[in-house]
């Protein structure tokens, strides 16, 4: 599915949900007692990063919607596998859950090796946005677009390295779908989370970085934007081009957020959260500071955000092969 494609089918399942299978006063009394104690948020990375950053906003509305403290717990650490399979192991209460970026559900595990299946140990209940990632370059890269990068990378091949947040994350199938794409020959710098991965990209140690957050370090004049990806629009980034228009089209490689609870959990539980969830997403305070980290969310149903992640699968397994990734 192409991003142009990715972008209409996601308009269409956002005004889907919104005007029928989840109307806004369905889940407003909770049945058999729950919520009953405070929930955790399980951002699967370090603190600092878009995960954790997106866990933080979304936990606050839940809070109030819910009528419970929701707690933000990182627990990164194996490109956020080890944060997955803690919650995959929880007690299936709905007290614990899952803040996953699509990349620690969807490729991390071929990577890196886990000892779940996201499709069979875990249940969405709630779709968290897409993800606008940025392709920025240090200002001492003499490239100032996306064709001039991969030019000057062909001419210097092996010198070059790119940071993302870790192994088997979105940007590091991002930048091997690049690397596929473009025959360029750059070398992979994984780190621990996204504030690594800028810190190093910002100190010109890596010289380009794809990662959600290097907005705000090209708006501070640190880092130079070529393209994104994974948005419809880029407002607070003017002039820089969508990737298919910076030359690369029917660029497949996304990356989104999502909330899970452990499959076992009670059905009624799931129905709740799900429509906890599609109240956050209709929220116009969490759509505006989402919209802040490149982040753009809607209200789809959990079949709908199985559906996504398959399609993701069949594109990083994809890329994965091709590249021959391990961790």
């Amino acid at each position: 599915m192409s991003t142009f494609s990715r972008r209409r089918w996601l308009a269409r399942a956002a005004a889907t949900v919104s005007t029928a299978v989840l109307p806004h006063a369905a889940w407003a009394s909770p049945a058999g007692g729950w919520p009953a104690q405070p929930l955790r948020l399980v951002s699967p990375y370090p603190p600092g990063g878009t995960n954790d950053l997106v866990a933080r906003i979304v936990g606050k509305r839940l809070t109030s919607l819910l009528g419970q403290p929701v707690t933000v717990e990182n627990r990164g650490g194996a490109g956020g596998t080890l944060g997955t399979q803690s919650v995959v192991q929880s007690v299936a209460d709905g007290y614990t859950v899952l803040n996953a970026s699509s990349g620690n559900l969807t490729s991390a595990p071929q990577v890196i090796g886990a000892p779940y299946d996201p499709l069979k140990d875990l249940v969405a209940v709630g779709f968290l946005g897409h993800v606008r990632f940025v392709f920025a370059v240090h200002p001492d890269v003499p490239a100032r677009t996306l064709r001039e990068f991969i030019a000057y990378a062909k001419a210097h091949p092996g010198t070059l390295n790119y940071g993302t947040a870790g192994n088997g994350t979105g940007g590091h199938i991002a930048g091997e779908y690049l690397r596929q794409r473009t025959g360029i020959d750059i070398v992979h710098v994984p780190y621990r989370g996204s504030a690594l991965a800028l810190t190093d990209a910002v100190a010109g140690r890596v010289q380009l970085v794809l990662d959600p957050l290097a907005a705000q370090h090209v708006r501070a004049g640190k880092l130079r934007a070529l393209a994104y990806s994974g948005a419809t629009s880029s407002p607070d980034l003017p002039g820089v081009p969508a990737i298919d228009a910076a030359g690369l089209p029917n660029w497949e490689a996304t990356n989104f957020y999502l909330a899970a609870v452990p499959a076992r959990t009670p059905s009624a539980v799931v129905d709740q959260l799900v429509r906890a969830f599609a109240e956050v997403a209709r929220d116009s305070v969490v759509v505006e500071e989402l919209k802040g980290l490149g982040v753009e969310i809607a209200p789809l149903a959990p079949a709908q955000i199985t559906a996504l992640l398959k399609s993701e699968i069949a594109v990083n397994n994809r890329v994965i092969q091709l590249a021959n990734i391990r961790a």
